[in-house]
């Protein structure tokens, strides 16, 4: 009876959390630019201010990820990505075309659901609430259990300091009692406009079953394939910095590394060189079995650890404390080859092929079976190869040159900075964007006439005689007309 209790009650504070989100969204609706771009950045200032207590208590609470980098994750969402948006026009005329005569006037959603995952919970809270508030939304967070009390704690502060800037209350709060029920009322309450969903695979799809609006991010499983081409020593030092930073629990992050076999040598070399572990083949085949359940998903006691713990958990034996990653080698794609899954801990999969077009091949396939159209990575000088790969792979984001974790949210490259990442439709997606202010905001169009009906009427003339006058095709006005009528219906 308790656990029905608890369900229970978190859906009515669900109901009633989204109630008094409609109503501060109506206040938010009637502010101008300046008033909204006010709150905001007292959003951005209250997370700068608190980035390392947060990261702190993030890194206790969850045991994911090195608390370190959670200070600069939340640094990136509060100042980088302010910093991004802060210029941007949501709210009222945002853009005027005075050759076609057309206005574009940013208009809120309404509601925005947060669905905020466990490994980085503290600053996709900010980033979320910066980008809903930024586009005149109100905004309610479902907190992952595993990480309620940090991503609470989260909201208060950011959600006080937006107060105190004019913001209605209730625009940014979450509920306290999470549960399964909870989160599906808010994604499928009538006053839920839009879901931001971040988390596992199932509640990406169910956010998308929901029956609301959803913008959705699926797994990350993303190749790195270094060239022939490349300064093999910096590809490295880049996907090692990439893979070990928070301990890997970004889903841009690398989770293979192909190469082709005449490379083989000198990347294991610089690998070894740079501090990474490479597995013999029973570490690897033991470490696979429990990197994977039983059904096929990856692990949770991996995400986030060290290799440390990962090979104490694993029972593996041999492996030196100063590992920074462990590599082990495979040479299938799918459900038998645990190295070709997503795995958001410093483990990585490594794959040796012929050529580049095996390689390509290779990389297509491991998209596919999981993380199409997320992120890829390729380090290579050679342009005309890296033409050839972007055309071809299914990833929203191509990198090149640059640690994946940190180039993919915007960090390291000069893509939008973003902690939701869409993977277009070939990922189940709705959109391929870094997710922004002008994902969450309708666009109302403002048209003002420029032709009339005779206008189009002789313009259908011209085009339909090519230039040929209407009697010599034996063509009675009348019949002119007729036909311009009928396409003028077929068109409205």
């Amino acid at each position: 009876m308790e656990l029905r209790d608890k369900d229970l009650i978190s859906v009515q504070e669900t109901r009633n959390l989204l109630a008094e989100a409609k109503a501060a969204q109506k206040e938010l609706a009637r502010m101008d630019q300046q008033q909204i771009d006010r709150i905001v950045k007292a959003i951005s200032d209250a997370g700068t201010n608190s980035a390392e207590h947060l990261a702190k208590m993030a890194n206790e609470e969850t045991g994911f990820g090195i608390w370190q980098d959670k200070v600069i994750k939340n640094l990136f969402a509060s100042k980088v990505v302010y910093d991004g948006i802060k210029d941007e026009k949501t709210i009222g005329i945002i853009h005027e075309d005075r050759e076609r005569k057309v206005w574009d006037i940013g208009v809120p959603v309404g509601v925005i659901a947060g669905i905020i995952p466990s490994t980085n919970p503290t600053s996709t809270v900010i980033y979320k609430a910066m980008i809903a508030l930024k586009g005149g939304n109100a905004i309610v967070f479902s907190p992952h259990p595993g990480a309620k009390k940090c991503i609470l704690e989260t909201v208060r502060i950011i959600a006080d300091a937006a107060q105190k800037a004019g913001c209605p209350k209730g625009a940014i709060s979450a509920i306290s009692v999470p549960t399964m029920d909870a989160t599906k009322e808010l994604m499928s309450n009538d006053n839920t406009s839009l879901i931001l969903a971040t988390g596992g695979g199932a509640m990406v799809k169910s956010a998308y079953s929901s029956g609301t609006p959803a913008i959705g991010v699926g797994a990350g499983n993303g190749p790195a394939f270094i060239d022939k081409s490349a300064d093999v020593k910096k590809a490295v030092q880049r996907i090692l910095d990439s893979k070990t930073f928070d301990n890997g629990t970004i889903c841009a992050s690398e989770q293979s590394i192909v190469v082709e076999k005449s490379m083989e040598e000198k990347v294991v070399k610089e690998l070894k060189e740079q501090g990474a572990y490479i597995m013999d083949d029973a570490q690897t085949k033991q470490l696979g079995q429990f990197i994977l359940r039983a059904n096929g998903t990856m692990n949770p006691m991996i995400v986030g650890k060290s290799t440390a713990t990962i090979a104490q958990y694993a029972g593996l034996t041999g492996i030196p404390s100063t590992a920074r990653v462990l590599v082990g080698r495979e040479t299938k794609v799918g459900d038998g080859a645990p190295y070709s899954r997503e795995k958001l801990a410093p483990v990585l999969g490594m794959y040796v092929e012929e050529n580049t077009d095996k390689v390509l091949e290779r990389c297509i396939e491991i998209l596919h079976m999981e993380g199409a159209g997320h992120t890829f990575s390729m380090h290579a000088e050679d342009e005309a190869l890296v033409r050839k790969f972007a055309l071809q792979i299914p990833a929203s984001r191509f990198l090149v040159n640059t640690p994946g974790a940190l180039g993919g949210i915007g960090a390291t490259t000069g893509l939008f900075p973003a902690l939701t990442l869409g993977c277009g439709a070939v990922g189940g997606s709705s959109t391929s964007n870094n997710i922004g202010p002008l994902d969450v905001i309708n666009i109302k169009r403002v048209a003002f006439g420029t032709k009339e009906l005779a206008e189009i009427r002789r313009e259908a003339q011209t085009a339909g005689g090519h230039g040929t006058s209407a009697s010599s095709l034996g063509l009675s006005q009348e019949m002119i007309d007729s036909i311009v009528e009928k396409i003028m219906k077929e068109l409205i």
